[in-house]
């Protein structure tokens, strides 16, 4: 069977700005500027003056493309970024070769690039400029021009101090490059776990919204319905037995039953009372959900994948509501079936619930699950119209319960909207009723143990 669970979420990655890189390369001409003429005019060292200046002008005029070719504010994607980063190797590289190699106190500004990296680009890019650095840092240690000095008597460093300079610049590379990015990556995932516990903090508000909204309807329409019931049986004992009207005060009599039942359903959202029927496999909680829209006349076509034993879930009411209102919403639109598909693994439980419809339109796809957004149709449903509060609710509801729900349209030639429920199987099957966050928010939050 092919793998049913979706991919966990790829944290977003940090694009440095373009500007930042820029900055530093002009701090870094102006010093490498000063550092040249300083040592040849003010020293008074012998050195390629010509080459070196060559050098840095590459590097100036690769600053001022940039800032003609791109505004301020570019964001720069990881591969652009990498090779910026290992040109400033490279031209520092040029400029140690030409004044001296490893020998060259300045070597150690083989660092920067590498700590920059590590502090905003994905470890193996910071990996690839660590052993360009090793590499050129090698190759400088055999091959440069002679250390810029004054007089005939150059100094000549022992073999075994270059070779010591050149252990501790790999070490400092290496060290200085993972000790950046840890205290990055600390800094970054404590910023999303802030993010998402945001999101799940206003997600819970939503709910407390929703289970006060419950309450009250429960509460405010049971007057009106009891009444409505009552007026329905005099009309029913006044009416001729045969004809018109009687068929439609039974039509009445059932539709204030039903809004009874999802009254009763919304009253029972928090109950906490284990009964003797608490545990409910995946095909009872599909007929639960979809046994009230069966009388409508839209067959329905389940089908259950996956080896024995089939997942068993504790009774939630709010999850049983919710499935029941995207069933509902697929009954709705479906033009002849609804297909309900459940698939498990040793992983996850997934549900789909697809109708042959005319699907998702392209603006509405891109906010499914937002309130006050609703699907169209031509002609009325037979619920009346709404405020498009049926799927956010269905949605808010699923995903306390640990779900993580898809919307989408089914592939062409089909046409048909589909709406795909995923659960972790230890989730789908915790013995309690704590209502957490998503998924996607437990992969967030869990990013920083």
């Amino acid at each position: 069977m092919p793998d049913i669970f979706p991919e966990a979420p790829v944290r977003a990655l940090r694009h440095l700005r373009l500007d930042t890189l820029v900055r530093l390369r002009w701090l870094a001409i102006a010093g490498q500027s000063l550092a040249v003429a300083g040592v040849h005019f003010g020293l008074g060292f012998s050195l390629p003056f010509g080459w070196c200046f060559v050098v840095i002008a590459v590097s100036a005029w690769l600053n001022i493309a940039l800032r003609i070719r791109f505004p301020l504010s570019h964001r720069l994607r990881e591969g652009a970024a990498t090779a910026l980063l290992a040109f400033d190797i490279l031209q520092l590289a040029a400029l140690l070769y030409l004044t001296g190699g490893l020998q060259n106190p300045f070597s150690i500004l083989f660092l920067a690039p590498v700590m920059i990296s590590a502090t905003a680009l994905p470890p193996r890019h910071t990996l690839a400029l660590g052993l360009l650095a090793a590499a050129l840092a090698s190759l400088l240690t055999i091959a440069h021009w002679p250390l810029p000095w004054s007089g005939g008597d150059r100094p000549v460093l022992p073999p075994y101090y270059q070779a010591g300079s050149w252990i501790a610049l790999l070490l400092g590379l290496g060290f200085t490059g993972i000790y950046a990015w840890r205290v990055s990556k600390e800094a970054h995932d404590l910023s999303a776990a802030l993010a998402a516990t945001e999101l799940v903090l206003a997600r819970e508000q939503h709910l407390s919204q929703l289970d006060g909204l419950a309450a009250a309807a429960a509460h405010e329409l049971g007057t009106p319905l009891a009444t409505i019931t009552l007026v329905a049986r005099e009309l029913s004992r006044l009416a001729p037995p045969e004809g018109e009207m009687a068929d439609d005060i039974n039509l009445l009599r059932e539709q204030v039953e039903r809004c009874r039942g999802i009254l009763g359903k919304l009253a029972s959202l928090q109950d906490d009372d284990a009964g003797p029927l608490d545990q409910l496999s995946l095909s009872l909680l599909i007929e639960e959900a979809a046994g009230p829209q069966r009388p409508f006349g839209v067959p329905f076509e389940i089908t259950l994948v996956g080896d024995k034993p089939e997942p068993v879930c504790r009774r939630n009411p709010g999850m049983i509501y919710g499935l029941g209102n995207i069933v509902d919403n697929a009954v709705d639109f479906a033009r002849s079936k609804v297909t309900i598909t459940a698939q498990w693994t040793q992983g996850a439980v997934v549900l789909t619930i697809a109708d042959d419809g005319p699907g998702f339109a392209s603006e509405v796809l891109m906010r499914a699950g937002e309130p006050y957004l609703s699907r169209s149709r031509d002609k009325e449903s037979r619920a009346g119209g709404g405020l498009g509060l049926g799927l956010f609710i269905a949605k808010t509801l699923l995903e306390r319960s640990g779900a993580v729900l898809e919307f989408s349209n089914l592939p062409l030639p089909a046409t048909g909207a589909s709406i795909r429920i995923t659960w972790l199987r230890e989730v789908f099957e915790r013995d309690d009723r704590l209502l957490g966050p998503s998924n996607s928010e437990l992969s967030a939050l869990h990013a920083t143990a």
